[in-house]
């Protein structure tokens, strides 16, 4: 278990919380709208089934894979931030991309999904108390607050961009 600045969570989630860790949560999560459409308006047609590896996912598979894990973590935020006493389990994300039908749906789709769920992410933790930031809650195998729970949604939009300007469209 992982004990920072943004507060408890496992250390697997370390590498997304450090990308956005000195960032205020409520002021990336905005942000970072803004900045995710520019780029995923800005991808080529010819892109959008691309994949940098046999075993990698599409652009589309990406970026509903990054949707995905937001409605996931924002629901275990839910969850903490009411104090629910039951353990959440963990999911599958290959079998969440491979049954996801991404790859059939017209990218303005994806990216309109992707911007609605961040919206909902936004104001989920606009209307969270401090008192409930600081709740911690039960995810598989380990404890989790709310607020990290923000900073791994900021943290896993960050480094999917990275890998996305990088390996996608570098």
């Amino acid at each position: 278990m992982q004990v920072q600045k943004s507060g408890v969570y496992p250390a697997h989630f370390n590498k997304y919380i450090e990308l956005v860790q000195n960032e205020e949560l409520h002021s990336v999560l905005s942000k970072q709208s803004d900045e995710a459409e520019k780029l995923l308006n800005s991808i080529p047609e010819n892109k959008w089934l691309y994949k940098y590896g046999e075993d990698k996912w599409t652009t589309k598979e990406l970026l509903l894979h990054i949707t995905d894990t937001e409605r996931v973590f924002s629901n275990r935020a839910f969850v903490f931030s009411r104090k629910d006493p039951n353990t959440i389990q963990s999911f599958n994300e290959n079998e969440y991309a491979k049954n996801s039908n991404a790859n059939n749906r017209n990218p303005k789709d994806l990216i309109e999904e992707f911007l609605a769920v961040r919206k909902s992410t936004v104001l989920l933790f606009n209307g969270f108390s401090n008192e409930q930031l600081n709740e911690v809650g039960k995810g598989s195998s380990y404890e989790m607050d709310v607020k990290s729970v923000g900073y791994t949604i900021a943290g896993h939009l960050a480094h999917h961009i990275n890998i996305l300007k990088e390996k996608y469209l570098g």
